[in-house]
C-alpha cells in the first residue's frame, strides 16, 4: 500500500461555451482549493446578484433525467456536471472551486477533452495531507427495470466497467472496462463524446432538452450513419461516453473510490443511486489512507462493444 497526497490545481483554469440542454452560455472557472476543501460549486449571476454554492455530494444531486444535476433546498444549482467532475477525478484533482456563471456547464466538444486541456494548462499541485480514500469492502447492487449496478471490493484501484445495448445497426452491443488513472483516463476516455439520435431531436426539443446541442458538441446518429463529418474518435466511442460519466458521477463520493463499478444499460440516475446505496451503508465501506501498489505489468483493459445515448438510462 501507499500513501496519496491530495492535490488541487497549481493555477486558475477557464472555459467558456454553451449548456447542451439549455443552449444558455457560461464561464467555467477552476480555482485551487485547499486540503480537505474537496470539490464545491459556486454559482453565480443569480438572480439580484445572488451567489450560492453546493459541494459536489450525491446527496446534492437534484436531478438525473438527461444530466447530472446539483442543487440544494432552494433548487438546482448546476446542471451537466459530469464531464468536469470526470476531468477532475480521472486526473487526481481532489480539491477544487468550479465557478460558473450560468445553469449549466459549457458542454465544449461533448467530451471531457477541453477541461482535461485547461487542468494541463493551470498544472495539478500535490499537497502536504493524504488523500482519503473510500474503499469498498463488500459488494452494493442496485437493479432498475433492465439496468443493474453495482460496486465491489477491487484489489488494484478504481475500475469502471459498462455495458448497453441499442437497437441500432451502428451501436448494437457494446462493452469496455478500464482501471481509472490519469494515464488511462487521457488516452482512452477523456475524448468520447456525448451522442444522440437524429430520430429523437423534436422530442427532446419540445421537453426543453438538447436546447444547444450540435454537430460541434454530439455525435449525432441517423439511420445508418454518424452525421458528424469527423466520424468516430473510437470505434467504441459510444460505451467510452458512457464510462466518463459514470466516473463523474462517482465522483460525487466525495473522496476517490477503492473499487469496481459495473453497470449495465445504466445512466446517471442508476450511477447514482448505486453511489447512494453503497454509502448509505456503513458496512459496506470504510476510509483508508492508502492505495494498492500496482504491479508493473497490468492485466489488459477490456474493450467490447456497447452503446449510450442522450436518451435517460438506457
Amino acid at each position: 500500500m501507499k500513501v496519496g497526497r491530495q492535490k488541487t490545481l497549481r493555477e486558475i483554469a477557464t472555459l467558456s461555451g454553451i449548456g447542451v440542454h439549455s443552449g444558455l452560455p457560461a464561464t467555467l472557472t477552476l480555482h485551487p482549493a485547499d486540503a480537505g476543501s474537496g470539490i464545491v460549486f459556486f454559482r453565480t449571476g443569480l438572480e439580484g446578484g445572488r451567489e450560492r454554492e453546493v459541494r459536489a455530494e450525491v446527496a446534492n444531486v437534484t436531478a438525473t433525467e438527461f444530466a447530472t444535476v446539483l442543487g440544494d433546498s432552494s433548487g438546482p444549482l448546476v446542471s451537466t456536471a459530469e464531464h468536469v467532475l470526470a476531468a477532475l477525478r480521472g486526473l487526481g484533482v481532489d480539491n477544487a472551486v468550479v465557478e460558473i456563471d450560468g445553469p449549466e456547464v459549457p458542454i465544449m466538444d461533448g467530451s471531457a477533452a477541453a477541461v482535461v486541456d485547461a487542468i494541463d494548462q493551470a498544472g495539478i499541485k500535490v499537497l502536504d495531507q493524504p488523500c482519503q480514500y473510500i474503499r469498498v469492502l463488500k459488494p452494493v447492487r442496485v437493479i432498475k427495470d433492465r439496468a443493474i449496478g453495482e460496486l465491489r471490493p477491487y484489489a488494484r484501484g478504481f475500475r469502471v466497467e459498462a455495458e448497453i445495448e441499442f437497437d441500432h445497426p451502428l451501436i448494437g452491443k457494446q462493452a469496455f472496462g478500464f482501471e481509472c488513472r490519469p494515464e488511462t483516463f487521457r488516452q482512452q476516455v477523456a475524448r468520447a463524446r456525448t451522442f444522440g439520435f437524429m430520430r429523437d431531436v423534436a422530442k427532446l426539443w419540445s421537453a426543453g432538452y438538447a436546447m444547444g446541442a450540435s454537430l460541434e458538441n454530439t455525435l449525432v446518429i441517423a439511420d445508418n450513419r454518424v452525421l458528424n463529418p469527423e466520424g468516430l474518435r473510437f470505434r467504441d466511442e459510444f460505451i467510452r461516453h458512457k464510462v466518463l460519466d459514470a466516473i463523474g458521477d462517482l465522483a460525487l463520493a466525495g473522496a476517490p473510490l477503492l473499487g469496481a463499478y459495473r453497470s449495465v444499460r445504466g445512466g446517471h440516475k442508476l450511477n447514482c443511486a448505486v453511489l447512494s446505496a453503497l454509502l448509505a451503508d456503513r458496512t459496506a465501506w470504510d476510509i483508508v489512507e492508502a492505495e494498492p501498489q500496482r504491479p508493473l505489468r497490468g492485466h489488459g483493459d477490456i474493450g467490447i462493444r456497447l452503446a449510450a445515448a442522450y436518451a435517460p438510462d438506457v
